[in-house]
């Protein structure tokens, strides 16, 4: 049985029913639906407009920016309507705009906000959380009934209230579960005796997604290895059928992560041309030389597969034990061939982790402190197609801005534990 016959899915739903419907289970509809108490909090909010960034200016901090590992004493940072205007040496940035508000850093470090690469944001009090969290922008790895479009969204009506946002719409997976009914243009899968497996079916479900506005495609090589009762090692999709996958997207110029851990799984993703592989413990050198050549992203979320070793199910427990190791070696490896990596937590559950600590864990993997944070910042930015807006504090930048009570090249876990995070000019208050 296929869907050849089944009419192509309607745009109109893209800006009407399906962004509604996710905003109201985001819980986004009620932020927007009034003034943001954290922009009126914000000593930056009175500056600003609902879509427009905030104006403010951080000072007296030492400034790390990742790209060159460069570090300016007494640095200065002005921010005007959500965008870096100047950073520097104080004496270089010049006269400070009258009557804007000013963040004081003295005695602490300067940063751009961190990318989390991998996060799942199914409610505003998540995408929040993130955001306090330092993952000032971020890509989604899916949600059921298109929350993360509505998220976005929020981020850019309200950027106080949510990371900028990479949207990945809804999981392009063989059992779809209670996602059938996210869409009505999905409605005609719900037939299907094997599940979304047909090159029909595939390229449906990624056409539903691009219709709705996903930015990106998320799909699976493997099954899932936070279920006890899945194999993780077990694959899901062979070569062609991820190949109609990446070509569906292509033909909208998107690309595609893609969950993956065994090595066939994972070099199977790869020469079918996705854009990264995510967590990946079980990739293989051939795999790494490979996406090496194709510069295909590796985000490896160490901090999901630690997360297993704690899990009070035996199983779980001991698949994290078992594959955090291997995992941390094939993060060092893929560093030193020139696979490039991006930080993802794959935060999900309504906990969101701080990227913060995963970029911890790949130094704990073998890779400097500074080229744990490019993880975060220039690399992640990279891989989301803001190499021009986020991971740096620049000219032109966007106005994210991460402060920390401590050197982070000496002491990675500062990042864990912003002192303030500033989102687009917005200094954003801890939540009460």
């Amino acid at each position: 049985m296929c869907v050849e016959n089944t009419p192509p899915p309607s745009n109109r739903l893209t800006r009407r029913g399906v962004l509604a419907g996710a905003a109201a289970l985001a819980g986004t509809s009620a932020v927007l639906a009034g003034t943001s108490p954290a922009a009126s909090a914000s000593p930056g909010a009175r500056h600003g407009s609902p879509g427009r960034g905030g104006d403010l200016v951080v000072e007296g901090g030492r400034l790390l920016d990742p790209a060159t590992g460069a570090v300016t004493e007494d640095a200065v940072v002005v921010i005007a309507g959500g965008v870096v205007r100047a950073a520097g040496p104080r004496g270089r940035v010049g006269r400070l705009p009258a009557g804007v508000p000013v963040l004081r850093a003295h005695g602490q470090w300067i940063l751009p906000g961190l990318v989390d690469a991998h996060i799942h944001l199914n409610t505003a009090a998540e995408a929040r959380d993130a955001v306090l969290k330092g993952a000032t922008s971020a890509r989604s790895g899916s949600t059921n009934f298109y929350q993360d479009i509505a998220v976005r969204e929020l981020a850019r009506q309200a950027p106080e209230q949510a990371p900028r946002l990479r949207a990945a719409g809804v999981f392009v997976t063989p059992d779809l579960g209670d996602t059938i009914l996210a869409d009505p243009d999905l409605a005609p899968l719900a037939r299907l005796r094997d599940g979304v497996r047909s090159a029909d079916a595939l390229r449906r479900v990624v056409e539903v997604n691009l219709a709705r506005g996903a930015d990106t495609i998320k799909t699976r090589v493997n099954e899932r290895a936070g279920l006890p009762e899945q194999d993780p090692l077990v694959q899901v999709y062979d070569h062609e059928q991820l190949s109609t996958i990446v070509a569906a997207a292509r033909r909208r110029g998107k690309g595609v992560l893609c969950h993956s851990y065994s090595e066939k799984g994972c070099h199977d993703a790869v020469t079918a041309g996705i854009r990264s592989l995510e967590h990946g413990a079980f990739v293989g050198e051939r795999t790494l030389h490979e996406m090496r050549r194709r510069d295909t992203y590796f985000t490896p979320t160490l901090t999901a597969i630690a997360g297993l070793a704690e899990s009070s199910d035996p199983v779980l427990a001991e698949r994290g034990r078992t594959y955090l190791p291997v995992l941390k070696r094939a993060v060092l490896a893929a560093h030193e061939l020139g696979v490039p990596l991006a930080a993802g937590t794959d935060s999900s559950g309504g906990t969101v982790d701080p990227i913060g600590r995963e970029v911890e864990l790949m130094h704990a993997a073998g890779l400097s402190a500074l080229d744990a944070i490019r993880t975060a910042t220039t690399g992640a930015a990279k891989l989301l197609g803001l190499d021009s807006t986020a991971g740096r504090l620049a000219r032109g930048f966007a106005g994210d801005v991460l402060v920390v009570d401590g050197d982070p090249l000496a002491d990675l876990g500062v990042l864990s534990r912003p002192a303030r995070v500033v989102r687009a000019g917005f200094a954003v208050p801890a939540a009460a």
